[in-house]
């Protein structure tokens, strides 16, 4: 009987292996966490269609080529969800990039081969008589040997009762298993953070109704996102956030000596917050009421202490402190609303494809922004030239997926409607001046504090106000100085300052422009001129260019060592300032450096620096040449149609100043030394040619510079020390219109102006002397037609020397002063005193009269000082005749 029953129970064990070998192939390793890449074609032709909704950019999947081929990839979602598994899984074969095949703690058997499941229950039967368990991915090294094999994984670092497994069941925690993984394998393992958005709206403090019954627009349930899905077909995107290279982080000094599972830990807690800045990156951070935010701005300590201390001062009731200080925040304070920009995105959009030609956006470098929004708030500099700045750059902003800024805007434009329409969008207004408002400046300082410290980015024109001259104006530190306290203060870990070029081919503005720069009032902005402003909406205005520079983190600009915020917290009252003013000229060389030249301003500026009244367009032509060449031994950046054809596009904007009479025909005979048609600039429309040349001044002032300092030599062989007196002194006498570089030495720049000259062959280097150089012949040519960008101004400081020279210190009240000058420059046209009529801008004037009265030059009393600077004025001049 025994022996029957053991023959009984060898025959089975002996069917049971036969029915392994067969089913089994030899290993337990059959686990429905496996989602093979191919799942038939059915399925994957109805999951490529029920996805097509959902974009992932190009510039996202370059994220995933930069991973190294031999790394091991594990993608990682903050919230487990079998939607974006089999999404990833999907689009990613679709890409051709390794699909996530693995899936962490997933349990995928619907889409499992029916042999596949044979396999698998089979193996899970065999494992629990043998060993009285089921199998496990981990402990049998499957998923490393699969990771091993080429196989991408996914795992979600947020699961409902994740925790209570990991902490209280002891399951194997994944995120300490790739760190085993990597303790035990040379190849790199890459844990690559997806994000999906079904929103870009900013979250609210307090959840909707809806957030809590079909879940939140990050995690929605399952029916809110196929219903987002469905209506929305293209508005659902995913964003790949930087990989994390988990040799490097155990590398770290702080994780090296760690245990294991505090390594986990850390890990875990690393990439949630990377994915939540991430996500703040496009949506924003939490969005609070406006009463919300302003009582804790009002009943924060450093403000309250601040009133308490103005109420006794001044002897004045605290309530009525109190009171002031609401009134200003609702006099500042904006009314952000998602839905508002959504609807100014629509408008502007519309206006865009009304007015011009399209928006060029330089948007790999607006990726990197973007990817430094993670490490502190953004503060975007742009330069001001038109009121359509204020629109276009949050509208770039929100159609690349990210959040729009927080704007400072001048208190001119809180007029009904406008006001409260440019709140709604994130615009907060400052007044122009804060002198003797002494609260009112606390006031606004704590607002921006509170800006920072939500992790709002912010948006300010350094310039103050918008360009009438066409380059940059002198920076207005008020607002930096703000942004920079708060800093010091704890704002925020680090501020990101983004300085950007907007810029035009035409500027809408065209006609208030030319009224004020010929000496008329600014017209004051009102509802009225909103309406009256419709006629623009007839006319096309060429492209807009906008360039973003490099994002500048100020820690690593005070130090590079990652100490800055503990260094600029040290330094004195007068330390802090010089690092103000040397950020602010930072930031205006770095607008500077991504300016746009266009065709217009090329035109522009071969037209009004011609030596000659009357000028044909091979005499023209000629002039542009020069500057052309100039340009592209610069490398700067060029509007895309002087790239493509130059020629064909100075022609066309020629065509177009001459339809506009900026350039008048005046002959279509051929006159003595000509050559085809004569033409001449109208006077009348001088101003705004000299706007649009000043587009691309910045590009030709250090040439300028270096050009004239060789003319001054009047010899056709220098050395480069002859030149550095004079160079030195053209930097200093026009520092109040050119941003000085402060990355750049005069020495660096002077040598990298010859070299440049060299290339173009103005310059010969000399045979034998060593930093001895040869004016050519054609050089003479090239370097008075670069100098003539200087000469408008010397015509302007001309004008306002000659102020000083005729009167007395204190004679004229310093608010008639501008006028005074004014009257002179005008007579001084009408004797021919001075050629161009741009030299009568009252920003130049301004300008001048900063810099003499900076220079001891304050009335007719200071002779020496004054005969001095005429000297060199009319010396100048002599050379630019």
């Amino acid at each position: 009987m025994m022996k029957s029953t053991k023959q009984r129970l060898a025959r089975f064990r002996g069917r049971t292996e036969a029915w392994n070998d067969v089913i089994l192939q030899g290993t337990h390793h059959h686990y429905s966490c496996h989602l093979p890449e191919d799942i038939g074609r059915i399925s994957s032709f109805m999951f490529k269609l029920f996805f097509s909704g959902i974009e992932i950019r190009k510039d996202q999947i370059a994220v995933l080529e930069n991973v190294p081929e031999d790394a091991i990839v594990v993608y990682a979602t903050k919230y487990k969800s079998y939607f974006e598994y089999l999404f990833y899984h999907t689009r990613y074969k679709e890409n051709g990039t390794r699909p996530p095949e693995i899936g962490f703690d997933y349990e995928v058997l619907m889409l499992q081969p029916l042999s596949r499941i044979l396999r698998m229950i089979y193996a899970h039967l065999d494992h629990l008589c043998q060993r009285f368990a089921l199998p496990d991915p981990y402990t049998s090294g499957y998923i490393r040997d699969e990771l091993g094999k080429g196989r991408a994984g996914l795992l979600s670092l947020v699961e409902r009762k994740g925790f209570y497994r990991r902490f209280v069941k002891a399951d194997t925690d994944p995120l300490r298993y790739l760190i085993e993984m990597q303790k035990n394998t040379d190849r790199p393992v890459c844990i690559i953070p997806q994000l999906m958005f079904f929103s870009t709206k900013p979250h609210r403090s307090v959840p909707t109704l809806t957030d809590f019954i079909f879940g939140t627009q990050e995690n929605p349930g399952r029916l809110r996102r196929l219903v987002i899905l469905l209506n929305n077909p293209g508005k659902v995107f995913v964003e790949i956030s930087e990989p994390l290279n988990l040799r490097t982080f155990l590398d770290l000094p702080e994780n090296r000596e760690l245990d294991v599972e505090k390594q986990a830990l850390i890990l875990r807690r690393r990439l949630l917050i990377q994915m939540n800045r991430h996500r703040q990156s496009v949506t924003g951070p939490i969005l609070k009421l406006r009463e919300e935010l302003k009582e804790n701005i009002l009943t924060n300590d450093r403000l309250r202490s601040f009133m308490e201390h103005h109420a006794k001062s001044r002897n004045l009731p605290i309530w009525k402190v109190h009171k002031k200080a609401d009134g200003y925040i609702d006099e500042i304070a904006a009314s952000y609303s998602h839905s508002a920009i959504k609807a100014f995105s629509m408008f502007v959009r519309w206006i865009t494809t009304l007015m011009f030609d399209g928006v060029s956006v330089n948007t790999e470098v607006l990726n990197r922004v973007k990817s430094m929004s993670q490490k502190g708030p953004l503060v975007f500099v742009p330069c001001h030239k038109s009121h359509i700045d204020y629109m276009i750059l949050p509208y770039v902003l929100y159609q690349n997926n990210m959040p729009c800024p927080h704007a400072a805007a001048g208190r001119n434009l809180s007029f009904w409607p406008m006001g409260p329409l440019l709140r709604s969008g994130g615009a907060f207004f400052l007044r122009r001046t804060f002198r003797g408002a002494v609260l009112y400046s606390k006031v606004f300082s704590e607002y921006v504090h509170k800006l920072l410290e939500e992790g709002f980015n912010i948006e300010f024109f350094i310039e103050g106000g918008r360009s009438r001259t066409g380059k940059l104006l002198r920076p207005k530190l008020g607002l930096l100085s703000i942004l920079l306290n708060a800093y010091k203060a704890g704002a925020c870990e680090d501020l990101i300052f983004v300085p950007v070029y907007i810029g035009y081919d035409r500027i809408p503005e065209e006609a208030s422009y030319l009224h004020e720069l010929v000496g008329g009032e600014k017209r004051k902005e009102s509802f009225g001129e909103v309406i009256r402003a419709r006629k623009v909406l007839k006319k096309r205005y060429g492209r807009i260019y906008i360039r973003f520079h490099e994002p500048l983190s100020l820690n690593d600009l005070l130090s590079p060592n990652g100490d800055g915020k503990s260094l600029f917290r040290a330094m004195m009252s007068k330390e802090q300032n010089r690092v103000c003013r040397d950020l602010g000229h930072r930031l205006m060389n770095a607008i500077d450096r991504m300016t746009v030249v266009t065709p217009h301003a090329i035109v522009a500026g071969a037209a009004l620096n011609c030596s000659r009244q009357r000028f044909s367009l091979n005499d023209l032509m000629g002039d542009v040449e020069t500057y052309m060449s100039h340009l592209f031994s610069e490398e700067v950046p060029l509007a895309d149609t002087l790239l493509v054809d130059y020629l064909h596009a100075v022609e066309y904007v020629f065509d177009l100043y001459v339809q506009r009479r900026f350039i008048e025909r005046i002959s279509k005979e051929r006159e003595s030394g000509a050559s085809g048609e004569c033409f001449r600039v109208n006077p009348a429309k001088r101003p705004i040619l000299e706007y649009y040349k000043n587009n691309g001044i910045s590009f030709f002032v250090p040439a300028a510079f270096t050009a004239l300092s060789i003319l001054e030599k009047d010899a056709f062989q220098f050395s480069i020390s002859d030149l550095r007196a004079g160079h030195s002194f053209l930097l200093e006498f026009f520092s109040n219109e050119f941003a000085h570089d402060v990355e750049e030495s005069p020495e660096r720049s002077l040598r990298g102006n010859i070299r440049t000259f060299v290339h173009e062959a103005i310059l010969m280097p000399h045979p034998t002397l060593p930093d001895a150089y040869n004016l050519t012949s054609a050089g003479f040519r090239k370097l008075k037609l670069l100098s003539s960008f200087l000469k408008t101004y010397f015509e302007s400081y001309r004008i306002v020397l000659n102020f000083f020279m005729r009167y007395p210190r204190n004679f004229i009240d310093a608010k008639d002063r501008l006028n005074k000058i004014q009257s002179m420059g005008h007579r001084m046209f009408k004797r021919n005193e001075i050629e161009r009529p741009e030299a009568l801008f009252k920003v130049n004037y301004t300008n001048a009269m900063d810099f003499f009265t900076s220079h001891g030059v304050r009335g007719s009393e200071n002779t020496e000082k004054i005969e001095f600077y005429a000297d060199a004025i009319r010396r100048y001049l002599e050379h630019l005749a």
